[in-house]
């Protein structure tokens, strides 16, 4: 008995992401999970006894494979942006706060940002390294320009 992917995935996904985000704790690994486990079975080339044998085989897989996730090496080391601020080292509180403000700005924004005005690469090298137009790359240096204006407007307008 091999019923199909589809079959059970509307079957028993939801059991399976609940299984694997009481492990993980987080609502993206728990979903990779659920994928990598009906890929696994997809490849699998055994023949199942019933409906229980497969169940349990799909939550044994799941649950391993969260643990797994748990286990990887950046989940290990993961340190959050507050101790990792704690660790540099700037000339003055207010660089200490611009950095920080910075890495609080979404990806697309902070990676431009941080590749112009930390490491001086040109817009041209910025394009290159992200593979992306140097018009873009302007793009996203202007949001992200904007954002950090309007954030750190706010910051100085509460302190007053």
């Amino acid at each position: 008995m091999k019923p199909s992917v589809k079959e059970l995935f509307e079957k028993y996904r939801n059991n399976l992401y609940a299984a694997a985000f009481n492990i993980c704790g987080n609502a993206a690994d728990a979903e990779d999970v659920v994928q990598d486990t009906f890929i696994q079975y997809y490849l699998l080339k055994k023949e199942f006894d019933n409906e229980q044998h497969i169940r349990a085989w799909l939550i044994r897989v799941a649950i391993n494979k969260a643990k797994n996730t748990n286990r990887t090496f950046w989940r290990r080391n993961k340190v959050p942006l507050e101790e990792y601020i704690e660790t540099l080292t700037f000339e003055t509180p207010e660089s200490e706060e611009l950095f920080e403000t910075v890495m609080k700005l979404p990806e697309k924004y902070r990676i431009v940002i941080h590749l112009f005005y930390y490491e001086d690469y040109t817009l041209h090298e910025i394009a290159d390294i992200l593979r992306i137009t140097e018009s873009n790359v302007k793009v996203r240096l202007s949001r992200g320009r904007g954002m950090l204006k309007e954030t750190l407007r706010e910051e100085w307008e509460d302190d007053e």
